[in-house]
């Protein structure tokens, strides 16, 4: 683009963010954002009452949660992309509408397997919500303003996650398990009406200068990914074979993505150390933060020997210091540079798990508490400020694929995190059943556990100083 002709798309993109018109299109992006994160936290409560629902094992049940996943992990990327070729605002409609449709189905789904298939569709609905909602940022607000929109974004995401178990736990105990997933329709169906009314219309550019969608591509990587996510999620002895399976097509992948016309991911894009490096924080900061998730309820119930309720009042301040320090940041980051912030932020995650990996049990609540709002503040401050970073750098035709290879890097760091981090807790907690373990067995598995996370969180501040060097360089 010429820079006047920047610089007066800018102009207008600055004019318009005051209007009601730009107000109602983030709403919407708000909120496909709020449903696809509220898609993954809300079934996992349901879980125990799908078991007596349908009679059916554990096992099978937690495909409910694992079909969600699966498809939002195997098909971001390519639906980032294929928004980038078709245009975005036609496909994030079509994904919120066939979320919405997927909710009504998993709501009156009369067999346990046609819910686990509603809601692979339903999966894929949020794949598409999740990739073009932050890609349509930089089409929607002025390059200024992004911090504080993609900060937005993540206050709902958080909002979703934490909403998720408590909502789900009321409308099961009024309604039955049905209701966990129809009370997305009315939700996805203001969504819908809200983005076809504000959202920008598509951009039309030249055929020629769009290029083609790889089908080879897109298929070996939804395949790699696969494997390797049931790798982590299943184990029963599979996980040496699918990780052996998908480390073949990583190299199958990279190989067809060198000699392909129009690949899905243009391998030179890895040559940018800002990109590079923001997704490898992504992935190994994502994998930090799902230790407190895994590791988090078992020293809060069997180290400190709260109750349920107490555990889930006390699991809930990470995601609520998220939702109350995600905008905020957006706005730090715009004021003060994004790649500044980035490693700020993961200065303060270093921080509190530094804090975690050293507190002993009598400090109680408070002393589990205090450092991991250090961590999640820290946490929302790098999201929002390594997200802005990439999405203000990166070309207008390929935002889409980029939105989706960062949430990419956080779902297989999430994915990670809870196999690995879990693996680390258990083998330092030296105990082969964690539920009837000594509390200070536990408690020295957290700290271990969290010694290992202020590593991997030295590591992405490494990365960020090293990158940051690099592009300066480079530029």
């Amino acid at each position: 683009m010429k820079p006047v002709i920047a610089g007066q798309a800018e102009a207008v993109a600055d004019s318009a963010q005051r209007t009601p018109a730009v107000r109602l299109a983030l709403a919407s992006l708000s909120l496909s954002m709020l449903l696809s994160s509220l898609g993954i936290s809300i079934a996992n409560v349901g879980l125990p009452t799908l078991v007596q629902a349908f009679d059916a094992s554990f096992q099978d049940v937690q495909w409910v949660v694992i079909a969600y996943l699966l498809a939002i992990t195997t098909l971001i990327v390519s639906v980032g992309r294929f928004g980038d070729l078709i245009g975005r605002r036609r496909l994030l409609l079509a994904g919120i509408f066939l979320f919405t449709l997927a909710s009504a189905l998993c709501g009156f789904a009369p067999t346990l397997w046609l819910l686990i298939g509603a809601r692979a569709l339903q999966g894929l609905g949020a794949a598409i919500m999740m990739a073009l909602t932050l890609a349509f940022v930089g089409e929607t607000v002025a390059k200024a303003k992004t911090g504080s929109a993609i900060g937005l974004l993540g206050t709902m995401s958080a909002i979703g996650t934490a909403l998720g178990p408590s909502l789900g736990g009321v409308l099961i105990a009024r309604f039955g398990w049905q209701a966990i997933f129809l009370v997305s329709v009315p939700l996805g169906a203001l969504t819908l009406l809200l983005a076809q009314r504000y959202l920008p219309v598509d951009r039309h550019t030249p055929k020629a200068g769009r290029g083609g969608f790889d089908p080879l591509g897109t298929l070996l990587l939804a395949l790699t990914l696969a494997a390797y996510a049931l790798a982590m999620t299943m184990g029963r002895g599979l996980d040496m074979a699918l990780l052996l399976a998908a480390a073949v097509g990583v190299g199958l992948f990279v190989f067809v993505e060198a000699r392909v016309a129009s690949p899905l991911i243009r391998l030179a894009l890895f040559r940018d150390p800002l990109l590079s490096g923001s997704l490898a924080m992504s992935a190994l900061v994502s994998t930090v933060m799902m230790a407190t998730l895994v590791v988090g309820p078992f020293y809060l119930a069997h180290g400190l020997g709260l109750d349920a309720a107490r555990v889930g009042l006390v699991l809930s301040v990470g995601p609520f210091v998220s939702a109350l320090t995600a905008v905020p940041a957006g706005r730090i980051a715009d004021r003060f540079g994004a790649q500044r912030m980035t490693i700020v932020g993961l200065a303060g995650m270093a921080a509190g798990c530094l804090l975690l990996s050293v507190i002993p049990e009598r400090l109680g609540i408070g002393g589990y508490i205090a450092p991991i709002v250090i961590l999640t503040m820290g946490y929302a401050l790098f999201q929002t400020a390594n997200n802005t970073a990439v999405m203000t750098a990166v070309a207008s035709d390929q935002r889409g694929v980029i939105s989706g290879m960062l949430n990419l890097s956080r779902n297989l760091g999430l994915i990670t995190g809870a196999s690995a981090m879990g693996a680390v807790f258990v083998l330092t907690s030296a105990t082969s059943d964690i539920a009837t373990a000594h509390p200070q067995a536990v408690a020295s598995g957290m700290r271990n556990t969290f010694a290992v996370t202020l590593v991997l969180s030295a590591a992405a501040l490494a990365i960020a100083v090293a990158s940051r060097a690099l592009a300066r360089r480079m530029g």
